[in-house]
Formats: structure tokens, sequence, C-alpha cells
């Protein structure tokens, strides 16, 4: 069914997946725990490799910044394909399926290789294209499964079941290459084995159809390109881009961090622990947040943080405790993450149509992340040629102009007001809301 004034299906109707009222579906849930196991698989793996490229393989920022890069650009691009083939014939769970795979089976990958860059680069790549294909169909199912008023809610639990595994990852991977000496082969085994422990999960667990499609009319084009049909789909989409061209990448953080601190190497994995355990604690509340008082201004809010964690490393250097710059920055930049990654899912779901979401959500994805490239590349070319301090400050130009044009460009409802929504709507706008 479709709203009379804007073409859009009626998505005022109680969670599809279970539970009443306000809870969270049990979609919502059973992703969420996929994405908790296939994150300690993840971050077993990824919390030491900005360490291992610069100073074990001795690559320099900008190196490092073209690789992180590429790898993200082409995750971008494979989001387009795997929305795209989502949204056809229904099959979210089907798509985020090989996804998920794709990433576990890059571990074995990373056993072959053997030490070899090029080995590790092909399983890195392969990690990230299966990171890419799972996005946008998994935040379809959320966007599909989740009322309009309580998305942010359903976005920020996901994203901290997610995130706990990213807290539990660098500790397991820790408490391994301490048990075997340094093994990374063992990480590399336990990691393959716990991706496909989130595999399982997703194939127990996760409804493989949505009833939405079935109950409404055939999708009026099965372009990839749809969305930018919609004036407000498209201003997101152009703040989302600008503000990602102003984000430089969390490892670029760490190796400042630890460049600042001249913390020994064998604690650098255990950086990113700090952040995940801001944004576990954040997202939800943050999620909420965004419920209540519309999801714009906490989006913009968080890369106010980010701006906070650019200016704390920009901090001089005094004869102080490090967990003075240690932990705001920690702090600042979970609590980045927790108002922008689902927020920004939830402010840009309502505005897509049902047969769409996927396609919509990737097309979102994949301009942040082109963005986000851009910025990876450029922060490593400066650091390089003129050293961090001045790259950090060209940073910190950029997102304050990218603050201001984001305040320009976000519409102020583009998914209609959300604020203090009922659990039950009254009958007048159940009336309101069909045809």
């Amino acid at each position: 069914m479709y709203l009379a004034t804007t073409g859009r299906p009626d998505t005022s109707a109680p969670p599809r997946s279970g539970g009443a009222g306000r809870r969270v579906p049990g979609t919502v849930l059973a992703l969420g725990a996929v994405s908790l196991v296939t994150d300690i698989s993840s971050e077993m793996v990824t919390a030491v490799l900005p360490l291992y490229l610069v100073i074990g393989l001795g690559l320099s920022p900008l190196q490092f910044g073209f690789l992180d890069g590429l790898f993200n650009g082409a995750t971008a691009l494979v989001r387009l394909l795997g929305g795209h083939a989502a949204d056809r014939g229904n099959r979210h769970k089907h798509i985020a399926g090989l996804g998920y795979a794709l990433s576990a089976c890059s571990r074995l990958g990373l056993l072959l290789a053997g030490g070899a860059p090029a080995g590790i680069a092909a399983a890195l790549a392969t990690d990230r294209v299966g990171k890419g294909i799972r996005t946008a169909p998994r935040d379809a199912l959320i966007t599909l499964s989740s009322p309009p008023e309580t998305l942010g809610r359903s976005f920020g639990v996901h994203r901290a079941m997610d995130t706990t595994g990213a807290l539990l990852g660098p500790l397991a991977a820790f408490a391994l290459l301490g048990a075997t000496a340094g093994a990374y082969d063992a990480v590399f085994v336990v990691s393959f084995c716990v991706g496909l422990l989130g595999v399982l999960l997703l194939v127990l667990y996760v409804p493989g159809h949505q009833p939405a499609p079935a109950a409404r009319p055939a999708p009026r084009t099965g372009t990839v390109f749809a969305a930018l049909r919609d004036p407000a789909f498209r201003r997101i989409l152009a703040a989302a881009a600008l503000l990602g061209a102003a984000t430089i990448g969390d490892s670029f953080v760490y190796l400042l961090l630890q460049r600042r601190l001249g913390l020994p190497v064998a604690w650098f994995p255990l950086l990113p622990l700090g952040g995940a355990a801001a944004y576990l604690l954040l997202a939800v509340p943050a999620g909420r947040l965004a419920d209540r008082v519309g999801r714009r201004l906490p989006f913009l809010y968080g890369h106010i943080a980010l701006l906070g964690v650019y200016a704390a490393l920009l901090a001089p250097a005094a004869h102080a405790p490090a967990l003075l710059l240690l932990l705001p920055v920690l702090a600042l930049l979970g609590a980045f993450y927790a108002t922008t990654d689902g927020v920004l899912m939830a402010l840009t779901g309502p505005t897509l149509p049902a047969e769409g979401t996927a396609r919509g959500l990737a097309l979102l994805q994949t301009g942040q992340a082109l963005a986000r490239m851009l910025a990876g590349v450029g922060f490593g070319a400066v650091w390089t040629v003129w050293g961090p301090d001045p790259a950090l400050w060209a940073a910190l130009a950029l997102l304050c102009a990218a603050l201001g044009g984001g305040w320009l460009l976000l519409p102020r409802s583009p998914s209609g007001p959300t604020p203090s929504a009922p659990a039950d709507p009254a009958p007048s706008d159940r009336e309101r809301h069909t045809a």
C-alpha cells in the first residue's frame, strides 16, 4: 500500500518479524548475532594489519593510504551489484549470505598467502568484496522489518551487537598470539572457523523472504540509480559524500596515536578496543535519540565529534599522562560512529520504496565509500610529502567546510517526522496511511 501523497510504501505497521509495540524485531536480533560473530572473525585479522603493513612490510603512509582506499573503493562498487541483485526477486538473505561466505573464505587466503604481499592483498580484497556484497542487503532487511519510527533503535541495536564482535575480535587475536608464541596462522584458522559460524547463523535464523513485495505494486523501475529520482535522497547522498571526503580512516587515527604516544607495537592491536567500547555503549542511545529528535542533527553532531578527534591529535605534546590523549580520541571516535553509521541508514531508509531499498542503500554507501577512498589517498599523500600535522590540519579544515555543506544539504524531514511516535498509531493515522 502506498501513501496518497508520496507513492511510497506504508511502513507504519508494527514490525513484521515478531514482537509488538516498540520491541526490536527478531530479524534485527538475528542479523545482529550474525554480525557479532562475523566481526569477531574479521577483527581478529584486521586489528594487526595497519601495523604489519606499515612497520612489518615498510609501506609508506601514501602506499598504505592507497591500498586502504583501493580496497574500500572496490567494496563500494560491489555494493551496487549486491543491492541490485538483492532487490531482484527479494533475495536479500541469499546475497547477504554470499557476502558473509566470501569474507569467511578470505581467511583461508591469508593462510595460503604465506606472508606474500600480493597474496595478502588478494585475500583482503576478497574480504572487502564480501563485505560490500552483504552490507546493503543486510541493512535493507533491517529497514524492511522495522517500522519507520523505530528505525534508529533497530540500527542502534544491530550496530551495538556488531561492535561487540569488533571488541572481542582483537582480544581473541591478542590471546591467540600470546598462547601460540606469535603464530599468525593460528589466528587465520580460528578466524575462518568463526566466520563459518556466522554464515550458519544466517542460514538458520534469518528469514529468507520478507512479505512486503507480495502486498505492494510492481517496482516502478529496476535500475540501480532509481533512488536518485527522489530529491530528498539526492540531498542525503550529496551530504554523506561531502562529509565522507573529509573522513580519514580509523587506521590512520591509530597510527597517529601510536606515534604520538610512543606505544609499544605489541599493544597496537588493542587500540581499536577503546573506540569499539565507546561505540558499543553509545549506539543504542544514539539510535533512540535519533528516533525522538530526528536523524539529521545527530548525524551532523557525530561529525563534530570527529572534528574533536582531529583537534585532539593536533594538541601540543606535553609531559602529561598518555590517557589524557588516548581516552578522548577513542571516546570521540566511538561517538562519531555511534551517531552516524546506523543513523544515516535510518535517515535514508524511509525515503526508499520497499522494492528498491537495497539498491538505494547500496548507492548511498557507494557514494560515501568512494568519498572516503579519496580522503584516505589524499591524507596519505599529504602525510608523505609534508608530514602528519599538515595532513591533520588539512583534514580538519575540510571537515569544517563539509559540515557547513552538510547542514545546508540535509533535508529537515526527509522521511517525515518520527519523534516520539506512539507504539500503536491511532485509527486516524492508520486510515491516513492506507490507500
